[in-house]
């Protein structure tokens, strides 16, 4: 079991920046990657960045090369760190856990932390 807490949102300008943050806690040695997904009004979660071991990133197309993820297991935390931000971005984010394969592929729900509101004015 694993707990997960967002906190980092708000509400920002267009081309704007914020910095998500995700505290971990429970069954950490047991996570074999983490990341974030946004969820839009009336819209499925989408994947939005991953870390795994060895600092392996993933990104989806629509964030590549203005977002980044990054992990400090010191602290148990992940971050999320948006810049140039869109109207689109407009979401709440949720940070995730992944306990096994199926979880980290996307395929079977992974544990997730209560979200956080990210909206960027237009």
């Amino acid at each position: 079991q694993v707990q997960l807490v967002e906190s980092g949102g708000g509400l920002v300008q267009p081309g704007g920046s914020l910095r998500l943050s995700c505290v971990v806690s429970g069954n950490t040695f047991s996570i074999i990657a983490m990341g974030w997904y946004l969820q839009a009004p009336g819209k499925q979660r989408e994947f939005v960045a991953s870390v795994g071991t060895f600092d392996t990133t993933n990104y989806a197309d629509s964030v590549k090369g203005r977002f980044t993820i990054a992990r400090d297991n010191a602290k148990n935390t992940v971050y999320l760190q948006m810049n140039n931000l869109k109207p689109e971005d407009t979401a709440v984010y949720y940070c995730y856990a992944a306990l096994t394969r199926a979880q980290a592929e996307g395929s079977m729900t992974p544990w997730w932390g209560q979200g956080t509101q990210v909206t960027v004015s237009s």
